[in-house]
Order: structure tokens, then sequence, then C-alpha cells
């Protein structure tokens, strides 16, 4: 009788150790594929690939009596171009573009990387989230004439409204809406910026 339960406990301790190690082989498991998925890279804007190259608007500094002006489209080597020229009159000063995007797949994103050619001007790439009135901008500087890879850590994005910074809902990428290049800060004159591609990673 003793054996006979003794040989009970090893077979259920055995058990247990078995389901325990397919437990954590499961766990292991998860947590890899989880850390795959969030760490991925997603290409926002890759026009070599066709991705990121509809749906772009322009909004300049009209909308405030400004007669600054822009526009976008495919170069000839098949990269965003974005052009032309800033005007302080009327109170004017500031030209971009946009386009909308769901950024419902970029949980666990930390940052954005940007390989773009410009004019030595100060760029700001710009958010547009759900249920924000805000925008959430970034600097980034420009080499003239030079390609140049950028990358801005989420924590650099502020919430600005009307050009000025403001308190505003947490800037939460999964809940992005649209996606923008804006130039301002009193950068008057005629601008180039060609955008190769805008990776989240």
């Amino acid at each position: 009788m003793n054996r006979l339960c003794y040989s009970f406990s090893k077979q259920n301790e055995r058990l247990m150790m078995l389901r325990s190690r397919k437990n954590y082989i499961f766990i292991l498991i998860s947590l890899l594929f989880n850390t795959f998925i969030f760490a991925q890279n997603v290409t926002i804007i890759k026009p070599s690939e066709n991705i990121g190259i509809d749906n772009w608007n322009i909004v300049n500094d009209g909308v405030m009596g400004g007669i600054s002006q822009s526009s976008i489209y495919l170069n000839e080597t098949n990269n965003i171009q974005f052009v032309g020229n800033v005007s302080l009159e009327n109170n004017g000063g500031f030209a971009s573009c946009r386009m909308g995007y769901n950024g419902s797949q970029l949980k666990g994103i930390t940052k954005f990387l940007l390989r773009v050619k410009g004019d030595g001007n100060i760029y700001k790439l710009r958010f547009r989230i759900s249920g924000s009135y805000a925008n959430y901008s970034a600097d980034f500087s420009t080499s003239k004439d030079e390609w140049i890879d950028i990358e801005i850590p989420i924590e650099d994005f502020k919430p600005y409204y009307f050009g000025r910074k403001t308190r505003a809902p947490r800037f939460k990428i999964h809940k992005i809406n649209s996606i923008g290049i804006l130039i301002s800060d009193k950068q008057s004159g005629s601008f180039s910026l060609e955008v190769e591609h805008l990776k989240a990673l």
C-alpha cells in the first residue's frame, strides 16, 4: 500500500512539473511573440513601394490671411517633394502638407525615422490624434542638398495649438489620424524638402 501511494505521489509530482514547464514555455512564447509584434518596423511613407502617396492635402497660412504657397507631388526619383514659398506678409508665415492615417497599428512604437533631402531649413513632423484639439510636433533640421537620416523619439513630440505650446492629452500614437510636415518659425522664402521614407519603430 505504501509503495502504491509513493508511486502515485511521484506520478502526480511529475505531472505537476510537466504542466509547470508547459506553462513556462507558453508564457515565454507569448512574450517573444508580443516582442516581435511590437518591435516590428512600420513603414508609413515610402513612395517607391506605393506607401503613403495618397490623401495628401495642402494647408497654408491662407486660413489666417497669409499668402504663402506650397505644393506636394511625386518627383522623378519617385520620392515625395514638398516645395513652396513662405511669406511673412498679412500675419502669415507657414506652409504645410498632411495626409490621413490610421495609427492603430503603431502600438509599442518608440520613435520615428525620416530620410530626407532638404534645403537647410528646419521643419516640423506633426501628428494629430483622435479626441484632441492639439497637434503633436517635433522639429527636425535639414542639410542643403544632402540626404540625411533623422531619428525622432516619441518623447520629443509636444502638443501645440495654433503654433503655441498647450496642455493636451498625452500623445497616444495608436490614435493618430493624420500626419503632416510644416515649415514656419519666420523662415521666409522658397523651400524644398524631398522625403524618401518615414518609418515607425
